[in-house]
């Protein structure tokens, strides 16, 4: 690829990839100040999708049906905002129209399939957005007509990086015009220059603050925060070739984006829209194609440090591993069963799911006892989530389970527990088989018992394992082999690119020591970590 050396072809780059690849391009002249839509690709969308529905509601505005419908959905984003209007629609005089289609989860219903062909991805350069003045964004992308994402790009070869465009946003971009406000169009806005990319889903003018969104660069405990070289283009590409990709980017709209609710019991708790970070994005799509790949009975090592968002990456894999079809379209797993002792996980994971399929029912907290969690097995509830204590009384209550698939996502693999838990863990749900060689249980934490529990592979037994600092024997069980046959963590976030980021503290920074009463003593300054406008504000677990 040929070098960039001017913002205007770092535009025209990204927009030719985007445009070749099934984006629409944009003009600027449809885009509506007033409304912060493209009217011209939402009525193309609602005619060429829904024309049946598109007449009926014409025969009762008649010539009007064009400026009600678009005031109907400026109303609906106004009162529900961008992310419930995509996912459910609206209805206007009793007709219900989608304003986007996601994609199916199998190719069973290949009705639905052309449905969401049917959808309008547009890239308009140069967006003028507002009433008042004359400023410009230099990319909006839209879903249908409605905005979804805004980015300011620089070019370091012209003296401006990507701190200059995070400083536009902070600096020159209103929160309060009507494409930049918080959840109602935009839900996400991207800095970018050729070598970093950050992004923000709420815009506060000086206050606003960027997260990294980057890839990382180098293997294992050296991996550290920024991308690497990509010797077919720009260290950024992957943003718009991948993340932008028509089919991963309905994806991240349709299942990872979701709205935190500010939490009654904390007045001061903000509402979050919530945007995955690279790393929890690539590990669940990860896990995801190998499981699709491989079927099940595979174990999955997630090493991701403090500060990486677990709480968060947990949700979207236990929704997408339930959810998840083999190549035949056939179901993977029964049931998605989460072990934790968070509690902050139960209602945030529930809330999480059900932003994704408006259903209730589909998470189940296990917090009584053990007939409550065998019940949930028995009647195949999706996902559910216990802890691990109350599974050594559950065999009594199972019946044979062997003909049915699992997955078991296991939350910080190195919390203490019994050994003769773990075991039955895998006793139940394996069909009342337990291992051999465990009917006496050493004395250990978690991370050992449950290694030993699971050293006889299960077809119908899937694990994935997350934690920060894995033991040398728990890589060894639950991880991948690389080219050289070692074992490997499956995907992972480290604590140096953590720290580099700004997500958690360097304890060794200023770290010194001294002699006191003839013994020596340590100590450390303590400085500020990053805050996260995407991430609780409260501590939790994952702080």
């Amino acid at each position: 690829m040929a070098q960039i050396h001017t913002e205007q072809r770092f535009e025209d780059a990204i927009e030719a990839h985007l445009l070749a690849n099934g984006y629409v391009k944009g003009e600027k002249r449809h885009y509506d100040r007033a409304t912060a839509l493209d009217t011209h690709q939402l009525l193309t969308f609602i005619n060429e999708s829904q024309s049946k529905r598109w007449a009926k509601l014409a025969s009762q505005y008649g010539t009007q049906v064009e400026a009600r419908f678009i005031a109907r959905v400026v109303k609906e984003l106004e009162a529900r905002g961008t992310l419930s209007v995509l996912r459910h629609g609206i209805t206007d005089l009793g007709v219900h129209f989608d304003l986007a289609y996601q994609r199916p989860a199998h190719e069973l219903a290949p009705e639905v399939l052309g449905d969401y062909k049917k959808n309008r991805l547009s890239v308009t350069r140069q967006v003028a957005y507002s009433l008042t003045n004359s400023n410009e964004i230099d990319l909006v992308l839209f879903v249908n007509g409605t905005p979804v994402a805004s980015a300011e790009l620089k070019n370091p070869l012209s003296g401006q990086t990507v701190q200059h465009a995070i400083r536009q946003y902070q600096k020159d971009r209103d929160p309060r015009e009507l494409l930049l406000g918080f959840k109602k169009r935009c839900l996400v806005h991207f800095a970018v220059d050729p070598d970093l990319v950050s992004m923000t889903t709420r815009l506060a003018g000086d206050q606003t603050e960027f997260l990294p969104f980057n890839r990382g660069e180098g293997d294992g405990a050296h991996r550290s925060a920024g991308n690497p070289v990509n010797p077919n283009g720009y260290k950024t590409a992957y943003l718009w070739e991948q993340v932008w990709q028509k089919d991963a980017w309905m994806d991240i709209l349709g299942r990872f984006i979701h709205l935190q609710k500010a939490d009654p019991e904390k007045p001061s708790s903000p509402e979050l829209v919530i945007f995955p970070r690279y790393h929890q994005l690539e590990c669940v799509l990860k896990v995801e194609a190998a499981a699709r790949a491989t079927g099940s009975g595979d174990r999955y090592l997630i090493q991701h440090s403090a500060g990486s968002g677990k709480s968060n990456t947990i949700a979207w894999l236990s929704h997408g591993l339930f959810r998840l079809h083999d190549a035949t379209n056939n179901l993977l797993f029964d049931s998605v069963i989460v072990i934790t002792d968070r509690r902050v996980l139960d209602r945030q994971l529930q809330n999480t799911i059900y932003q994704f399929e408006h259903k209730q029912g589909v998470v189940e907290r296990i917090d009584k006892h053990s007939a409550q969690l065998a019940a949930a097995l028995k009647a195949g509830r999706r996902i559910i989530i216990t802890t691990l204590q109350k599974f050594p009384l559950v065999i009594d209550k199972v019946a044979d389970l062997a003909d049915r698939s699992f997955c078991v996502i296991v939350d910080e693999a190195h919390s203490s527990q019994t050994g003769e838990a773990a075991r039955k863990l895998r006793e139940v749900l394996s069909g009342g088989e337990a291992a051999e060689d465990a009917t006496e249980e050493p004395e250990g934490d978690f991370e050992d018992e449950l290694a030993d529990a699971i050293l006889a592979p299960r077809k119908n037994l899937t694990f994935v394992a997350l934690t920060a600092t894995p033991k040398a024997k728990t890589i060894e069980i639950f991880g991948t082999k690389d080219a050289e046959g070692k074992p490997r963590a499956f995907h992972l976030y480290s604590m140096r690119q953590a720290i580099e980021e700004g997500f958690i503290l360097d304890v060794l920074q200023n770290y010194t020591t001294y002699k006191r009463s003839g013994a020596w003593s340590r100590s450390r300054s303590v400085r500020t970590p990053r805050s996260n406008p995407t991430e609780p504000t409260s501590p939790s677990p994952d702080s």
